[in-house]
Parts: C-alpha cells; sequence; structure tokens
C-alpha cells in the first residue's frame, strides 16, 4: 500500500472526528442557554398573570367595596330612619307627606329605593312620610285672589300644589275658580291644594302689518285705533352714496346729520316684523330716516 496515500486518508478521518467533538459542545452549550431563556420567559409570564390578576381583584374592590344595601325604613320613625341610613353612609331625605289611616302619623310609609338595593356610599333614599288619618278639613277658597287662597291654607296648615291658569271672559283676573280636592272633601291623600286662577277675557290679537316705507304719522294713528302704541322711534342716517366702477373717488364728506323724527319721517325697519303676532295693547318700535 502506497504510504503517502495512507497518511492523507488518516490525516482527513482526524480533522473530522475534531470537527464532530467542536460540534457536539458547542450544541451542549446552545440546550443549557434555552432552557434558561424559557426559564425566565416563563417566570415573566406568570408575573404578569399575577399582577394582571391584582389589578382586576383592586379595581374589583374599589367600585364594589364601597356598595351598600339599602335598609327598611318603612314603619320607622325619621329620626330613626336617619340614624339607620347614616350607619350606612346614605342619606335619608323626607320627600312627600300624605294622609293614611293604616300607618300611625309620622312613621316612613313608602321609600325609594326598595330595600335590598345595592348603591354607593352616600346614596340618598326618598321617603314619603304618613300625617296619619285625614283630620284636616279642606276649606273652600275659590272666589278670592290666589294669594289670599295661598294665605288661607297656610293658616290652616295645608300646602299649595300646582297653579293652572286660563282665560275665561265672565271671570276677572287673578280670580281662583276651582280648587282641587273641593271643600269639604274627605279620604283626601295629600295636604297639598291645587288650583285654577283666571287670566280675564283673552285679549285680541292681531297679526302686524308692514309699515315699512310708510310716513310715522300714519302708521302712529292706524295702530292707536288698534290699540297698540309705540314704545321707542329711532332715527338712523341716509346711507352714503357708492361710487360706479370706473368713476374717481370723491373726497370724503362729513357724515349726514341725523334729523329728529317727525310725522313726515319715513319708517324703515319694524319690531315685531310683519306677520307676526302681537296683543292689543302692545308696543311696537320703529327706525325711521
Amino acid at each position: 500500500m502506497d504510504l503517502q496515500f495512507v497518511r492523507p486518508c488518516l490525516g482527513g478521518a482526524s480533522w473530522r472526528a475534531q470537527v464532530d467533538s467542536s460540534g457536539s459542545k458547542r450544541g451542549k452549550a446552545i440546550i443549557p442557554a434555552m432552557r434558561q431563556f424559557f426559564r425566565m420567559l416563563l417566570l415573566v409570564l406568570v408575573l404578569m398573570t399575577v399582577a394582571l390578576v391584582s389589578a382586576l381583584t383592586a379595581m374589583h374592590l374599589a367600585i364594589h367595596g364601597r356598595e351598600v344595601t339599602i335598609p327598611k325604613l318603612v314603619g320607622m320613625s325619621p329620626v330613626e330612619a336617619e340614624r339607620t341610613g347614616a350607619a350606612s353612609g346614605l342619606q335619608v331625605i323626607i320627600e312627600r307627606q300624605f294622609y293614611n289611616p293604616d300607618i300611625p302619623e309620622g312613621k316612613i310609609m313608602t321609600q325609594m329605593p326598595p330595600p335590598g338595593t345595592k348603591v354607593r356610599r352616600g346614596w340618598s333614599i326618598r321617603v314619603a312620610q304618613s300625617l296619619g288619618p285625614q283630620r284636616m278639613t279642606i276649606p273652600d277658597v275659590t272666589g278670592g285672589s290666589e294669594r289670599i287662597a295661598e294665605l288661607n291654607l297656610q293658616r290652616r296648615g295645608l300646602s299649595l300644589g300646582s297653579v293652572a291658569h286660563i282665560h275665561l271672559p265672565e271671570a276677572p283676573p287673578d280670580q281662583v275658580i276651582s280648587q282641587s280636592p273641593p271643600a269639604n272633601a274627605s279620604g283626601v291623600s295629600a295636604p297639598k291644594i291645587s288650583l285654577l286662577v283666571s287670566d280675564g277675557p283673552e285679549p285680541t290679537t292681531y297679526v302686524m302689518p308692514s309699515l315699512i316705507g310708510q310716513p310715522l304719522g300714519s302708521a302712529t294713528l292706524a295702530l292707536q285705533d288698534a290699540g297698540i302704541g309705540v314704545h321707542k322711534i329711532s332715527a338712523v342716517p341716509p346711507p352714503s352714496p357708492v361710487p360706479s366702477p370706473g368713476e374717481p373717488q370723491a373726497a370724503p364728506v362729513a357724515p349726514l346729520a341725523v334729523s329728529e323724527p317727525g310725522a313726515a319721517s319715513i319708517i324703515v325697519t319694524q319690531t315685531p316684523a310683519a306677520g307676526e303676532k302681537i296683543d292689543a295693547g302692545g308696543t311696537v318700535n320703529f327706525e325711521v330716516r
């Protein structure tokens, strides 16, 4: 055998063995590093999960930790109801009072929100208080003025409810023509009396004509015949002449003096405008030139 041929072959085998040995060493070194990387990644994921759960728990406690349950206040006195509500961080407001023959006077008869409702601290509970059986006689306050009726009700321990107004030609203005509940009514639910008050006959209404371009004197006389007055008259200066295109611009001149309005002054604007409604006895404003 040719020794020169064997020697290179042996040398090649040795070189491959060295390469395989080096690659194996590098592979063994990479595996622990990858394991360490995945351990760190898993640890980060666990920490992020714990932080997220903690944040959600804190948010839940912040939202629901201050919630309280509405207690039952029906049947209590106002002092007892306020004390019970304050113990839960709630406010009690007596909103209405009603007659009730079945619930003793001074006791709470209804509440809102109802018992068992979950609300935040500081919430208000609105309650209605019983006045017991009706012992008050409902007076007749019709025929007088609204103010006299109100004073009469206050003197008897009653309060004024809603007040409605209506135009009636047969009743003078500010006269109480009806009440609810009526006089001497029984079985009344609340100590409030509502009134219907007359505003007198309905005023005559006109549609405002266009007076622009008419002399002030004739327009004023026409309005007076309809029962409409003139409130304010303002004089406005005439418009300045506008030069035509191409004409030389004239030297500025002093503004014309505004003359005092007279019967011959021409109306240029009006308020109310034409087409608007105006009651008899109303007034209009003019600008004249």
